[in-house]
């Protein structure tokens, strides 16, 4: 359903990478749109053709609200004012995914969840790869989404934030997924953490499959009918996880599929992202044994619970990923040690509930440093056991003086690293980099 966008003043907000495509895209259609961005010196000025016009160091333009369409970055908020009253003008106001959705003739496989989006996608591209599809991977990872239509493919998989569902409308996904939903990126949305539960939830709206996750209880879901629901999660669902002696199995309505121990990821929440790529694998019919021998060569992905040294006996692990206080929760339940676990914690904690780790660090033989923008404010959820440090440099070097033998030292800061960082990849590469000066 390719749209014509002539004769329209279309305008493009945000200069990073999704800005960058969504100029592209209108420049192979013979459309020139204009472009803004808030930064004085974006990253990417240097990639505008000399032919765009484009407004740098404030959102508060004119443009807004003489356009007709307007293509929004995911970093930039729908909520801010003028663009409420953009949209009360009659002013269109879109996503890159939107566009893209207009444009895409193959099946798109939709992967969303506060947690585990890019571990399953990967997982997934691989398994159609092996399976003989030609299948790209986009959105919140790798390409954006309109880089993908110049690939040769056959089947679109797309890794989805909430930000980039605000403003999406037209996606009909094959099959549509969300991992899970806890509390994150509040702080984005007024009305608080229902609003953001909807938006995601958004994802099943047009798709033709959608696999939700039993332990989420979405009410919500029930109003959406004549859908073909596949559950994972709880033993009440088509897929699920059974502990067996000192065994874990993945099940598929009282069938065992696979034992965990044939896999190289470990932790529940990883066995749930293999189950879940498997839900997906069978969905689409991709024969079950190239599903089965991807899963069991797939080792992760870099900043997700990477072991990056096990050396006199400390782990050091890197879980750069952890962008929220969930995400490390869930890496505390994986860690197995008898010595102490050292956690680096900290940077824009977007107005999560760190309290919900109380428990587990009263219970825990823990250490934990926090750093960054929110770091004094992490470090009085449990004081006797916890250190405000600046940054991640200087954290490093006082876990150095205080690591021993048996312990492991893991960053999985729970929080956003654009306080300190570019991202959190960049975050992760420092952990890594002192590691190997350090030790």
């Amino acid at each position: 359903m390719s749209c014509n966008y002539f004769g329209k003043k279309i305008l493009i907000l945000g200069m990073g990478l999704t800005g960058i495509s969504c100029i592209n895209f209108f420049l192979k259609k013979g459309i020139r749109p204009k472009i803004i961005d808030e930064s004085i010196h974006p990253v990417n000025f240097f990639k505008i053709p000399k032919n765009i016009e484009y407004s740098l160091g404030n959102l508060e333009n004119k443009w807004i609200l003489e356009s007709d369409l307007i293509i929004i970055s995911p970093g930039i908020s729908s909520f801010r004012p003028i663009l409420i009253k953009a949209r009360l003008l009659g002013i269109e106001i879109i996503s890159d995914i939107e566009l893209f959705s207009r444009e895409a003739n193959f099946p798109i496989i939709s992967i969303t969840g506060t947690n585990g989006k890019s571990t399953v996608a990967t997982i997934i591209k691989k398994i159609a790869q092996n399976a003989g599809y030609k299948a790209c991977l986009g959105g919140n990872i790798g390409f954006p989404v309109l880089d993908m239509l110049d690939k040769k493919a056959n089947l679109y998989i797309i890794e989805l934030s909430s930000f980039q569902l605000e403003n999406t409308f037209s996606l009909k996904s094959k099959i549509a997924v969300i991992l899970n939903i806890s509390e994150d990126h509040i702080n984005r949305y007024p009305k608080g953490f229902q609003q953001y539960k909807k938006t995601k939830i958004s994802i099943y709206n047009k798709a033709e499959i959608c696999i939700t996750n039993s332990n989420d209880k979405l009410n919500d879901l029930l109003y959406i009918k004549n859908k073909n629901w596949i559950s994972f999660g709880t033993r009440k669902s088509d897929y699920y996880i059974c502990y067996e002696n000192k065994d874990t199995f993945l099940f598929y309505k009282n069938k065992k599929i696979l034992n965990t121990n044939e896999i190289l990821l470990y932790g529940h929440h990883n066995y749930n992202n293999v189950l879940v790529s498997i839900a997906i694998s069978d969905a689409m019919r991709f024969p079950r044994n190239y599903t089965i021998n991807t899963l069991k060569s797939f080792s992760g992905l870099p900043h997700r619970l990477q072991i990056i040294k096990n050396k006199k006996g400390i782990n050091w692990i890197n879980d750069s990923k952890s962008t929220n206080v969930n995400s490390t929760e869930v890496a505390l339940k994986s860690i197995k040690t008898k010595g102490t676990i050292r956690l680096l914690l900290g940077g824009d904690s977007k107005s999560g509930n760190f309290n919900i780790l109380k428990n587990d660090f009263e219970k825990l033989k823990i250490k934990i440093y926090c750093f960054g923008k929110d770091g004094i404010k992490l470090s009085k959820i449990c004081k006797k056991k916890s250190i405000y440090v600046q940054n991640l440099k200087n954290a490093m070097i006082l876990i150095l003086k205080q690591v021993k033998s048996g312990d492991t030292v893991l960053l999985s800061p729970g929080c956003s690293s654009l306080d300190q960082f570019s991202n959190f990849e960049e975050r992760g590469n420092l952990f890594i980099k002192l590691i190997k000066e350090m030790t």
